[in-house]
Order: structure tokens, then C-alpha cells, then sequence
């Protein structure tokens, strides 16, 4: 693994693979049930699990500094004890407002928790040389809802869902904190990447000096991310029902909605191989235009092009989560690069808490042509990333 030990991405990816199924992936399958046990609709959950996106867009750029002050270990090992916090404490709620204070926990964690914290702990570590560590447990990871999905349910039917939030909490103490600690501790950054002590100062008092153009390509970038988030988000929430009103039937749309992961997994398998070799900007560009070929696909062409849409959007967003890690890097450099990319996620975040609320209205009034706002965004996003410079500024 360039840049990295095979140990290192192994332990990273698995401990991603747990976060992510444990907190992103869990409403899909224990919602209904708590819904049920605590009196309230299933939409008051899913609000809950919203604020708590919202919650982990506001821990990003204060768990980015501090990674870059003290490197990963220590905070992803943090995150582990405040995962399982969290989850023992959903499932000990008796009532609303204990349920809304854990899923804040989560959120919480989640920003301190996920890819970003992982990208960041990696180019505190490696620097430079993270681009494959990042893709790496990008791919491992990418199987959390398969293996999240399936434990849910089955700890649900076997131990009902507070034994299900209780479960997870222990494999977080059990799995996910031993995994986390066995991270490296992060070398001087200043001597990996040859820094003046000026810039080691700088990383202390989390300033990154910035000229005006870096500020310009920070606004895009952050565009770009919570343009991507919006649309990933709203296809994993919607895709079934958007398909139906596309005109294919709901056995149909459960397959085609099957493709999407495999095609995920393929599309970080491309970026790993062919891709590694060009800049990230130019897969990033490609890996855009993907959703909106897809849109215009089936929109054009009806129902006989599902498949196409699902494979190509699946694949593009599957590149476009590694770009989140890999662009800021390339275009930006290691100095400072956790606050940068916890200032970076927060738009993205807040994207992704409202994407499954306004595509849900845009696809009540519009039906399938509600594709015409995520393909749009998708072009805009594409546009966006043509204007960046496809080299790195300096530091």
C-alpha cells in the first residue's frame, strides 16, 4: 500500500467498517422498531438522526485541529468510547428527548469518527503518501451497509433493537477501540514533510495561511462536497421510489438498487489501479459526470436503462468518497489538512442531513423529474472542479 503498512489501512478499513455501519447505516434497519417502543412516528427518528449530521458538521473542523495537533490515534480511540456512549445510551432511552440527546452523542461521533477523521489521522501519518491509504480502506469500508445492514436485523430479531444499539456499543469497546490503538503514533509531520519550524507553528495554532486563490479553490471545494453528499444521500434514501416513478416495478428497483454497491467498490477499484497514475482532480471530473450521464440515461431512454443509471452513479460516487480525501491533498498539501478538511465536510454535512427532506418533495412534485435537480447539481459540481487547478498550490 503506497505510503502506508497493509496493517495500518487493514485496521483502519475495519474500524471504518464498524463506525459506519453502527451509526450512518443504522436507522435503515431500527427505526420502525424504536419508532414503536418510544411512542413517537418513524420520521421523528429519522429527524433525530439529521440533527445528529448537523452535530457532526460542527465537530469536524475542531476534531481536524486537533489531529493535526496530536495526530489520529488518540481521537479516533476517543471516538470509539464516545461511539459506544452514544449507542448504550440509545438503548437505554425511555422517552423523546433521551433518544434525540443520544443520537446528538452519535453525531458527534460521527464527526470525530468517519472517513474525515480517517483521511486526516492518514495524512498526519503519511502525508504525501496517503493517496493509496485513503483508497484503501475506502474499499474495505465500502462494504459497511453489507455488513451492517444484515447484523442489524439480526440482532434486532434476536435481542430487539435497544439489545441491537447495545451490541454494536460492545463491538465499538471490543473491535473498534483496540483497532484504533493500534494506529501508529503520528511522527513529527514537520520532519516527514520537511516543514520550517514557521509552518510547525503554524499547525499549533491551526492557521493556515491562505492566499486569495486558495480561499477561491477552498468556497469550490466545499461546493463540490456538499453538492456530491446531497446527491449520494438522496439516491440512498430515495432510489427505489424514484425508480418506480421512473416507470420500473418495485422487484425491479430493489435489483437495480443491488448494483449500486458493487459498482461503488469497482469505481474505487478503478481509482486504485488506472487512476492512481493521474492527478485526483481528473478522476474527480470524470467521476461527476458519471450521475448525470446515468440521469439523462433513463430519463431519455425509460426504464431498460436503470441498470446503466444505478452502475454509473454507483461507481462515480464510489470515486467521488475518495476524492473527498485525496483532493484537499493534492490541491492543498498535508499542512493543516484535518481543520482544512473538517471546515471543508461541514457544508457536505449539513447537505446530506437535508438531502433525504427536499429530494423527497422534489420527487412528490416532480416524479422521476426530480433526476433534473440531482443531474443539475452533478453538472454544477463538474463545473466547479474544471475550474480548479489540476496541480497542487504551495504551501
Amino acid at each position: 500500500m503506497q505510503g502506508a503498512p497493509v496493517r495500518v489501512v487493514g485496521a483502519l478499513g475495519t474500524a471504518q467498517t464498524l463506525a459506519w455501519a453502527s451509526s450512518y447505516y443504522l436507522p435503515a434497519m431500527l427505526a420502525d422498531p424504536m419508532a414503536r417502543d418510544l411512542g413517537v412516528s418513524a420520521p421523528t427518528v429519522y429527524a433525530a438522526f439529521s440533527a445528529a449530521m448537523v452535530a457532526s458538521a460542527l465537530a469536524g473542523p475542531w476534531v481536524g485541529l486537533a489531529i493535526d495537533r496530536h495526530g489520529g490515534r488518540i481521537v479516533l480511540v476517543s471516538t470509539s468510547l464516545l461511539f459506544a456512549f452514544g449507542l448504550g445510551m440509545l438503548g437505554a432511552a425511555q422517552g423523546f428527548r433521551v433518544m434525540v440527546a443520544a443520537w446528538l452523542v452519535i453525531g458527534v461521533a460521527m464527526g470525530a469518527g468517519l472517513y474525515e477523521a480517517a483521511f486526516s489521522s492518514l495524512v498526519r501519518l503519511y502525508g504525501h503518501g496517503a493517496r493509496g491509504a485513503i483508497t484503501g480502506i475506502t474499499l474495505i469500508a465500502g462494504f459497511a451497509s453489507t455488513v451492517g445492514w444484515p447484523l442489524s436485523a439480526w440482532l434486532e430479531a434476536q435481542f430487539g433493537w435497544r439489545g441491537a444499539c447495545f451490541g454494536w456499543a460492545a463491538m465499538h469497546l471490543l473491535i473498534g477501540l483496540p483497532l484504533n490503538a493500534w494506529l501508529p503514533k503520528a511522527s513529527a509531520v514537520a520532519k516527514a514533510e520537511n516543514l520550517s519550524a514557521t509552518d510547525a507553528k503554524q499547525i499549533d495554532a491551526s492557521r493556515v495561511s491562505e492566499s486569495g486563490q486558495q480561499r477561491y479553490a477552498t468556497v469550490l471545494l466545499a461546493f463540490v462536497f456538499a453538492a456530491t453528499w446531497f446527491i449520494s444521500t438522496a439516491m440512498a434514501t430515495h432510489l427505489p421510489r424514484m425508480l418506480e416513478a421512473a416507470g420500473t416495478t418495485l422487484s425491479a428497483a430493489v435489483a437495480v438498487g443491488a448494483l449500486i454497491g458493487p459498482a461503488q467498490v469497482a469505481g474505487r477499484l478503478l481509482e486504485f489501479g488506472l487512476l492512481r497514475q493521474v492527478h485526483p482532480l481528473l478522476s474527480a471530473r470524470l467521476a461527476a459526470l458519471a450521475h448525470p450521464a446515468g440521469v439523462a440515461a433513463l430519463l431519455i431512454a425509460g426504464p431498460t436503462m436503470a441498470a446503466l443509471f444505478a452502475i454509473l452513479h454507483g461507481a462515480g460516487n464510489g470515486i467521488l468518497t475518495i476524492a473527498k480525501g485525496t483532493l484537499p491533498l493534492a490541491l492543498f498539501g498535508p499542512l493543516g489538512y484535518g481543520t482544512r478538511q473538517g471546515w471543508l465536510m461541514m457544508p457536505a454535512r449539513v447537505a446530506q442531513a437535508l438531502a433525504p427532506f427536499l429530494f423527497g418533495l422534489a420527487l412528490n412534485r416532480w416524479g422521476a423529474n426530480a433526476l433534473w435537480l440531482s443531474g443539475g447539481l452533478s453538472l454544477a459540481a463538474c463545473a466547479a472542479l474544471l475550474v480548479l487547478r489540476a496541480r497542487p498550490s504551495a504551501d
